[in-house]
């Protein structure tokens, strides 16, 4: 995992991002732990703070459940409910973007797929 470059962030929204491609990658399956506070901050060059911010997040949402003393674990379903919630945002906030573009530019379709 590494913070995305996308600077304009604050960066417990870049954590939540890695963790969440993570877990949407399947590097963290339902019920795997997830790195302590301390060990994903190391990793992630970020101030311990803000990471236990970003799992907040994510715990408040019911996507991650935390066991005292023992961690904090993916939760039951968090893969496929991040799914749904990303797919989602990118379908209600940067497809009418990228679509708008793609017509100033006199992209369509066929174009993305011939390239591919």
């Amino acid at each position: 995992m590494t913070l995305r470059n996308s600077h304009e962030k604050p960066v417990y929204v870049r954590l939540r991002e890695v963790i969440a491609d993570a877990i949407l990658a399947g590097r963290y399956k339902d019920g795997d732990p997830l790195p302590s506070v301390r060990a994903l901050a190391v990793e992630e060059g970020a101030n311990p703070l803000t990471v236990a911010k970003a799992y907040q997040g994510f715990q408040d949402e019911g996507l991650i459940v935390v066991k005292r003393g023992v961690g904090m674990f993916v939760a039951a379903g968090a893969a496929a409910r991040l799914r749904t919630s990303e797919r989602d945002s990118f379908i209600q906030s940067e497809w009418p973007l990228i679509r708008d573009r793609m017509a100033r530019l006199g992209i369509v379709p066929a174009d993305l797929v011939a390239d591919a």
